[in-house]
């Protein structure tokens, strides 16, 4: 059961030679929605921190266990979602330049991206916002 109201998203990067590139994403078609990019993202569940909530997404979206940061971005976004108003809550992990996620379910495609392309393929505004404030704080290109 997941907690109303409130869920994470997880920017996921990893370093390249011309600086970093971010994980996208597809959602695979659901009941309300048709297919889009996105960031790894999910419900808080019941009992559940925001840090162990997004440490278990990363985890069951991509098959990656890495260190998670939230101290160095403050800042958590909402958006009024169909069963009222949503706190999203902002992380961020860094991986090797040769880890390739195993999708779980929820996805039907990824792509590793600069920031800029990263931004053009994100369907909603919370992910692009989350992908602007940690690619500032990583210095990547936005």
């Amino acid at each position: 059961m997941t907690s109303p109201g409130e869920a994470v998203l997880v920017v996921l990067h990893r370093p390249r030679e011309s600086g970093r590139e971010f994980l996208v994403a597809l959602r695979a078609p659901g009941t309300r929605s048709e297919s889009y990019w996105s960031l790894i993202s999910g419900g808080i569940e019941d009992g559940e921190s925001p840090f162990d909530a997004a440490r278990r997404e990363l985890e069951e979206e991509t098959g990656l266990t890495a260190p998670l940061s939230w101290d160095e971005i403050p800042m958590s976004l909402g958006f009024q979602g169909e069963d009222g108003w949503v706190v999203l809550y902002v992380f961020s992990a860094e991986t090797r330049i040769d880890w390739e996620p195993t999708l779980d379910e929820e996805h039907v495609d990824y792509r590793w991206c600069e920031a800029e392309s990263a931004l053009g393929v994100l369907f909603y505004e919370e992910p692009r916002a989350a992908l602007r404030e940690v690619a500032g704080r990583l210095g990547a290109t936005t």
